[in-house]
């Protein structure tokens, strides 16, 4: 079988439509649906299932995915490595992670890895905790940036003790003034994303005795400050989501502290390519330049 066959396979199971995939590997969707046909010939047992709107992966299309992932990610490594030893600057890395760190740490670190490695392609996709760490599992994304605790089988590198903070309406006061207190927010309605109630922001709420019911759950950070300033309840946020918003708002720290780690998750160090392993030495020593050593 053909790399090609994988190729198509693995992008397909990305785009969710023959037609996205084609036009992702700029050929046609015939030669997309003749691939896919062949490549589920050769193995016995349909990858897809068709439906009006597009396919999506039958479940033993499910346990081929990562295997194919694999092979792959070896092609990549073995071209890498080759052009490595050719004394050659190339390689891929995709990256995956949540909003905060794609506007507060990624440009920073992109900028100063591109001056020592400018011909490497970088690719970077969004997405929350648990989406971006299932990515890096299957293999369509070589590192992500998540938060722990993680409950897939990947090397996890922690990164940053991130403070998580009350967001309130400016005309709020605490009653010691510099800390939010379990008196200053009995009563009081929360919003967060939905993602942040599994982690430590549970843990914080939890603390103070914050009912479900008390819970409303907005789409993203900037959503939950402009609720915020309007009145309709108090926002937990960490710090480094707070950096770049703005708004009519305030934030304190919990009179206990409270905080979110956000961490690095990898393959295993065997199947990282050199391009890789050169990132992550990136985002190190930037966070070390701009928090210290924390670990």
């Amino acid at each position: 079988m053909s790399t090609f066959a994988y190729e198509v396979f693995s992008e397909v199971a990305k785009q969710k439509t023959f037609f996205a995939a084609a036009n992702q590997l700029n050929v046609t969707p015939s030669a997309i649906s003749h691939s896919i046909s062949n490549l589920e010939k050769e193995l016995g047992f349909s990858l897809f299932i068709r439906n009006r709107t597009g396919v999506k992966l039958t479940p033993d299309g499910e346990k081929i995915l990562p295997v194919i992932q694999d092979i792959l990610n070896a092609e990549a490594k073995l071209a890498e490595e080759s052009a490595r030893i050719n004394g050659l600057n190339q390689g891929r890395i995709r990256i995956g992670a949540f909003s905060s760190v794609c506007i507060n740490w990624l440009p920073d670190i992109i900028r100063e890895f591109k001056k020592s490695y400018p011909e490497i392609e970088l690719s970077v996709s969004q997405g929350n905790f648990n989406a971006v760490a299932e990515q890096v599992r299957i293999g369509t994304l070589d590192i992500g940036f998540s938060a722990l605790p993680i409950k897939e089988k990947l090397e996890v590198i922690p990164l940053h003790r991130d403070p998580i903070y009350c967001v309130a309406p400016e005309k709020f006061k605490p009653a010691e003034s510099r800390t939010v207190t379990a008196d200053d927010i009995r009563g009081k309605n929360f919003i967060l994303q939905q993602i942040d109630y599994d982690r430590d922001t549970k843990k914080a709420l939890d603390t103070y005795d914050v009912s479900l019911n008390s819970i409303d759950y907005s789409i993203d950070d900037a959503s939950i400050i402009a609720m915020v300033e309007s009145g309709l309840g108090l926002g937990i946020l960490p710090e480094l989501a707070l950096q770049k918003l703005s708004g009519n708002v305030t934030f304190y720290p919990f009179k206990e502290h409270f905080y979110r780690t956000i961490c690095l998750v990898t393959h295993t160090e065997a199947k990282q390519t050199p391009s890789t392993k050169a990132f992550i030495k990136a985002i190190q020593d930037y966070l070390q330049s701009r928090y210290g050593q924390e670990w």
